[in-house]
């Protein structure tokens, strides 16, 4: 009988966020594909997770891929990890899935840590609707995807990492224009845990004077959507 893929989920930052399910099926799959084991060891020591653990990464899925699903046809369980959140949104695991869909074998998502869900949901901007872009184009088709999103009016979810925040902030001030309103959140569910709340202008002059530190999740409000005024709120915010 064939064998079972797994995509497992593991924490964006704190350990205690794994879940005993996905303990369980790490515990019990023959291999695990880990996008980087060397951050990958942490949370199987964590866990006193034993399984073997195989590299399964953007530069090497192509050529792992018939291999493993050769395994997989021979009734190995693999679970795939990557380094922090759920497989496959923005991180390896897509082709993997297209594959074994196609030679019919059996595929299970356990639920868990993502990071763009409680940036979402905390950004006071509408969650109802939203758009999960992911990182933007670098270069090639940059300009072409902002442009077409100028019109979307659903909340739109970007990652970013510190080095471009800034970059990517001054083409939302040229693009959305300054007062669009914008939440930026970093290092979710670490210690140094924060969201930005504001304008696209005020936000980018928050960051301008703070340098952009961790990962980052952006959330921008769609044509028409306007940020909620808090009133104490914990998390830090930027003013004009």
């Amino acid at each position: 009988m064939a064998g079972k893929l797994y995509l497992v989920p593991t924490p964006i930052g704190n350990l205690q966020d794994m879940t005993f399910r996905g303990v369980e099926v790490l515990n019990q799959a023959d291999l695990i594909l880990a996008e980087d084991t060397r951050t990958s060891a942490k949370i199987c020591k964590h866990y006193d997770i034993q399984t073997p653990m195989k590299s399964h990464h953007m530069h090497n899925e192509h050529k792992m891929l018939q291999g493993v699903v050769s395994q997989l046809q021979s009734g190995a369980c693999v679970a795939v990890i990557s380094d922090a959140g759920t497989p496959g949104i923005s991180d390896p695991g897509f082709l993997l899935v297209r594959a074994a869909l196609q030679e019919g074998i059996e595929i299970e998502c356990l639920p868990g840590a993502t990071a763009f869900v409680p940036a979402l949901v905390i950004s006071g901007l509408p969650c109802d609707r939203f758009v999960f872009e992911g990182f933007l184009p670098v270069k090639k088709g940059r300009q072409t995807r902002l442009t077409e999103l100028a019109s979307e009016t659903r909340t739109m979810v970007f990652y970013e990492s510190p080095h471009k925040l800034l970059k990517t902030l001054t083409d939302f001030c040229a693009v959305f224009g300054p007062e669009r309103p914008l939440s930026v959140s970093r290092e979710l569910s670490k210690l140094h845990e924060e969201t930005v709340h504001g304008t696209c202008k005020s936000v980018l002059e928050h960051f301008s004077e703070h340098a952009p530190r961790g990962e980052f999740v952006v959330v921008l409000g769609g044509v028409g959507k306007h940020a909620i005024k808090e009133k104490g709120a914990k998390n830090k915010q930027a003013h004009d």
